[in-house]
């Protein structure tokens, strides 16, 4: 069976973001998130002109109260018309209320907008208690929509699936719905208000989870005739080649939908590394003279007499790195969409090993097959309380003999222990230079010293074993 690749741009409402639209008939805009301290002016500075010069169209920087603002003030007066900076606020609407007049856009994420911190806590509600809920909500959030709509600032709503609010996770569970929910309670506040200047992110670091759910939020706003532009990304993707493979087959997999209207490729590692993969990934996808279009790429889907179905990939591509992202972002969707169990990629360029070796990478990305540790690290922030990158060499260099395992590395409490809820150990910043060991979302060891944390991270792992 040969599988025709088309690609069409969803037609989505157009948004205006300091001096540049997205969304419509916009180029998809690329956009990275700075990980230096925002109160460290000089480093932030110098961190976003390297991101401008690699290519971001939009930056983000952690904004998690007053004093951030002020100091996000005088960044954007250094880099004022170069790209628009966006404010990442959590937990502080007062905070959003704020940054919202310093920048071109603010980023509030939905869980913990109005809701208190998760403790993964059940909580009964009557539906008239529920009701009174969305009130407070609602009535909060007006107030940043009305100075949003006098500063002419553009709203991110930012759903995360390790972030949903107890209240959501209590009423929905664990779930695409509950996820699609959170964000869609929120565009009803804006739009009965007549704000429309919002871009909508909704991320999971399961790729699986990621995709699904975007494609249920896109389904629920058509029915409700609504058309805001997406951000999409893996959360937590990684860093390296793991990294990469798997932004590539979440974003690839929506990319070929249609959908999408700025992306980021979230990587443990300098914020400028991230932009020539998504780059790389926009050109794919938007080029017509790409290998995508040009009849060098062919697919077919082998079913076997015994139930099975496996995914053939031809290509010619001659870039290594590019192939990677290219078949990663192809074969990620057609595994799911066909319930493939298997891959295999053809390519006379590269050896049969390393075809092989890639195949199984791009299955466990996918979640199809798991061959080995998978890590869970966030790209770090502002907010990150250690040495991320460092800390993540040495996590893996003393973990990965260990097959099948999930293991994340978090810098912060923000996403941790709800991302975690998909990883079999945690590793999570609780202070400067201190970290929280978790089993799934418990927390074992609480505030002990870094230079002990991955001792005693191999240590809980072998006493489970036992």
């Amino acid at each position: 069976m040969e599988l025709k690749l088309t690609y069409n741009r969803r037609q989505t409402s157009q948004v205006r973001v300091g001096n540049i639209f997205l969304g419509s008939d916009f180029p998809i805009r690329i956009q990275t998130m700075a990980n230096t301290s925002t109160n460290d002016i000089d480093a932030s500075v110098d961190q976003a002109r390297r991101c401008i010069e690699a290519g971001t169209e939009l930056l983000r920087f952690t904004t998690q109260g007053m004093r951030e603002v002020e100091s996000l003030r005088e960044i954007h007066s250094q880099v004022l018309t170069a790209v628009p900076l966006v404010a990442d606020v959590h937990f502080q609407a007062d905070v959003a209320d704020a940054a919202a007049q310093v920048v071109e856009a603010v980023r509030i994420n939905p869980g913990n907008y109005i809701d208190p911190a998760r403790k993964f806590k059940h909580i009964d509600y009557t539906d008239s208690k529920y009701s009174d809920e969305l009130k407070r909500l609602e009535e909060r959030f007006v107030r940043l929509l009305d100075i949003c709509r006098e500063h002419e600032t553009a709203i991110r709503l930012g759903v995360n699936h390790g972030s949903l609010s107890d209240r959501i996770m209590s009423h929905y569970g664990d779930t695409p719905d509950g996820m699609v929910e959170s964000v869609m309670e929120f565009l009803r506040v804006a739009v009965k208000h007549r704000f429309d200047n919002i871009v909508i992110s909704i991320k999971a670091s399961n790729t699986r989870i990621m995709v699904e759910t975007v494609r249920l939020l896109v389904k629920q706003m058509n029915h409700e005739h609504m058309a805001f532009p997406l951000h999409l990304g893996v959360t937590e993707a990684g860093e390296g080649e793991d990294g990469r493979i798997k932004s590539a087959v979440g974003i690839g997999a929506l990319l070929a939908d249609g959908i999408g209207d700025t992306i980021r490729v979230s990587l443990s590692e300098a914020p400028e590394n991230e932009i020539p993969v998504a780059r790389d990934l926009v050109d794919y996808f938007a080029d017509e003279d790409s290998t995508r279009y040009d009849g060098s790429i062919a697919v077919k889907v082998i079913n076997d007499i015994d139930g099975t179905t496996e995914i053939h990939y031809s290509s010619e591509e001659e870039d290594w790195e590019l192939f990677q992202l290219q078949a990663a972002a192809e074969c990620g969707r057609l595994l799911w969409d066909y319930k493939a169990t298997d891959l295999k990629l053809i390519n006379p360029n590269f050896s049969e090993n390393k075809l092989n070796f890639l195949s199984k990478d791009i299955l466990q990305a996918a979640r199809v097959r798991i061959y080995k540790t998978e890590y869970i690290s966030c790209p770090g922030c502002g907010r990150t309380l250690f040495n991320l990158e460092e800390t993540i060499r040495k996590v893996k260099a003393a973990t990965s003999h260990l097959t099948g395992l999930k293991i994340a590395v978090m810098g912060c409490i923000v996403n941790g222990p709800g991302e975690m809820a998909d990883a079999d150990y945690g590793y999570v910043g609780a202070g400067r230079d201190r970290i929280s060991l978790y089993r799934g979302k418990e927390c074992i060891l609480k505030n002990i010293p870094q230079e002990e944390a991955v001792e005693q991270l191999l240590a809980l792992i072998e006493a489970d074993k036992k």
